[in-house]
């Protein structure tokens, strides 16, 4: 090889990337302590980019449809238009969520409290009912209490409260720290969101500007052609994930009025909003309807769970691999692997990201998989 220019400057590159390696292996902790620290730093503009995603969906839908037609009077005035329509239409499904939830909890929990002091003599004369037939219960409690070293159990109590007061301080000072730095990010976050949204155009622009400045034309056509993949896939699956809950939702609803269950608008919202969690958000909402029908008959309860388990299988195996799958251009089969797959690895977040990343490998796998059979002239159906 001769060492002319060009050689010298991938030799002196490569050296330099082999000794960052080195250093990298060498001390890891330091490596990681710096990427830790720069993504805190990051974290709040990384959550501005995907609120600003979120909210892009409705934002430029409303947009096409609504100034589409006028882009020449309000070409300047659309996107912020736009935006605070998008704003408008989400704090009025957060408030009908809050509006329909709240109060119906508030009543639930107050007819709770009156109805406890009722149950509890009944409970206390089945407790008394369970020691008088089961005299052996008697026997191993005295037992139990015999074996007891009460004095000691009274010190570790005292040794509790003292130690325990001291943390629950250090616990609120760090509570209300995290509360307020929480609300901080999110405030930054947000504001971040809305200049993206604001200046789509111009930030569009310059990506494209930078890709075929620093990269080939080919490479930089390739590279934008993959993030217009992506962000189509991720939009379209935001679009099917709202579709679908609202499906399931609505599902609930209809099928608790028609058994006459207790609750059912509640439920019905409660399991459509929690339902944006892919496949297993809505046993959250389960749980919860459960409970509150648990409160007037447990019979009923039971009666839902059974319900729950049948509609939740006709949707998580016919409905939802058929919207979401659908809208992504996905098998049904593979989309039942990245939800698993991604909850295992990275919980609720990792089902969120998973389904539409592997929306587009699999595009990008099939369109590569199509281009050789081609040259090699093979048709396989």
């Amino acid at each position: 090889m001769q060492l002319d220019k060009e050689n010298i400057r991938k030799l002196r590159g490569l050296i330099v990337f082999t000794l960052l390696i080195l250093v990298g292996l060498l001390r890891f902790d330091v490596v990681l302590d710096a990427v830790g620290f720069i993504l805190h730093i990051l974290f709040p503009f990384f959550l501005g980019g995907a609120i600003a995603f979120v909210l892009s969906v409705p934002m430029n839908c409303i947009d096409r449809r609504l100034f589409s037609k006028a882009k020449g009077k309000l070409d300047k005035a659309s996107a912020p238009l736009s935006l605070v329509i998008t704003l408008i239409l989400v704090l009025a499904i957060l408030s009908l969520v809050v509006i329909v939830v709240l109060p119906e909890l508030g009543s639930t929990i107050a007819m709770l409290g009156n109805t406890l002091p009722e149950k509890v003599p009944v409970l206390l004369k089945k407790v008394e009912n369970l020691f008088a037939n089961n005299p052996e219960l008697i026997l191993y409690l005295e037992e139990l209490e015999a074996s007891l070293n009460w004095e000691e159990i009274l010190n570790q109590v005292i040794t509790f409260f003292r130690v325990g007061a001291n943390t629950m301080l250090d616990s609120t000072i760090s509570v209300a720290t995290g509360i307020v730095s929480g609300v901080g990010t999110f405030f930054i976050a947000f504001v971040f969101a809305c200049y993206i949204l604001l200046q789509q155009s111009f930030l569009r622009r310059q990506m494209t500007k930078l890709c075929f400045a620093y990269l080939k034309e080919q490479h930089a056509q390739e590279f934008l052609r993959i993030c217009s993949l992506t962000y189509r896939t991720f939009s379209n699956f935001l679009t099917g994930q709202c579709t679908e809950a609202v499906i399931l939702g609505l599902m609930f609803f209809i099928a608790i009025t028609i058994f006459r269950f207790p609750f059912a608008l509640l439920v019905g919202v409660l399991i459509a909003f929690t339902a944006l969690i892919p496949i297993f958000g809505a046993f959250i909402g389960c749980g919860v309807g459960a409970f509150l029908i648990l409160t007037v008959d447990p019979k009923q309860a039971l009666f839902f769970v059974i319900m729950f388990l049948i509609i939740q299988q006709i949707e998580g195996n016919l409905i939802y691999p058929k919207v979401v799958g659908g809208s992504i251009g996905l098998p049904a089969i593979w989309v039942l692997a990245a939800v698993s797959l991604g909850g295992s690895l990275f919980g609720v977040v990792g089902m969120l990201v998973f389904i539409p990343m592997t929306s587009v490998l699999y595009t990008l796998l099939r369109e590569n998989v199509n281009k050789r059979l081609d040259e090699k002239q093979m048709h396989i159906e």
